[in-house]
């Protein structure tokens, strides 16, 4: 498989040069993430790896497990442990998240759980040619309410949830989130510049946390001119 190497803030990756690529999502999840520490974290639909890896800089005591489904991506992901130096802290773990609730108890539990699923429903919008890529945007292989219940057998109690979602599902994502006992407690809607709706939500809920949301301000991409803001400029530096 063709590949690329790619930098981004302070690590390398491989990227599939026609698959399924990271995009400024996975950035906007990994700079979401503000807990004092952390010492296990979980990153459900890893891709290439560069969520968990970014987190594992960021937390240098934690140990971090890459769940990826897709053959090529967990191999890819494990070059990219292995190029950026962490495999003593950071495991790729291939495995179908739908199977983890057969037997929750054999699974550790985690302290953050991070997640950029895919939020298309199966009909809707056009699947892309490229699997690697629908199966990441499109619930082929994971539905909405089977990635909260993933994250529900692995988080701890008081365990972390943040994700990155599409706002015109964000009142099925509470819901969902809410019958598997995991409250949302902060949000932080992503718009393209200051005149366009909410492109994206970014959201951390609590395993067992009570009622109580706090709605942070929103976050633009870009200036009106096309340039990045400097919160922008701020994530992409090392």
């Amino acid at each position: 498989m063709d590949v690329t190497l790619d930098s981004i803030r302070d690590i390398r990756l491989y990227q599939p040069k026609n698959g399924y690529r990271f995009s400024v999502d996975s950035l906007l999840l990994f700079d979401f993430v503000n807990l004092k520490k952390a010492k296990s974290i979980a990153d459900l639909g890893a891709g290439s790896g560069i969520i968990g890896i970014l987190l594992a800089r960021k937390y240098p005591d934690a140990s971090v497990d890459l769940f990826e489904l897709q053959d090529n991506l967990a191999g890819i992901a494990e070059k990219n442990v292995i190029l950026n130096r962490c495999e003593d802290r950071v495991r790729v773990i291939k495995c179908d998240l739908r199977e983890l609730q057969a037997a929750p108890s054999a699974h550790p539990r985690y302290d953050l759980v991070v997640s950029n699923p895919p939020f298309r429903r199966l009909k809707s919008g056009r699947l892309n040619i490229e699997e690697e890529k629908a199966i990441a945007r499109h619930e082929i292989t994971l539905r909405l309410h089977e990635c909260i219940n993933a994250a529900s057998v692995l988080l701890r109690n008081r365990g972390r949830l943040c994700m990155i979602y599409h706002p015109c599902r964000l009142s099925e994502l509470l819901n969902v989130m809410r019958g598997k006992g995991i409250e949302a407690k902060r949000m932080r809607f992503v718009h393209s510049n200051p005149s366009s709706e909410a492109k994206m939500v970014l959201l951390e809920a609590v395993q067992g946390g009570r009622v109580g949301l706090k709605v942070e301000e929103p976050l633009y991409i870009y200036r009106e001119d096309g340039r990045y803001t400097e919160e922008m400029e701020r994530m992409y530096r090392t």
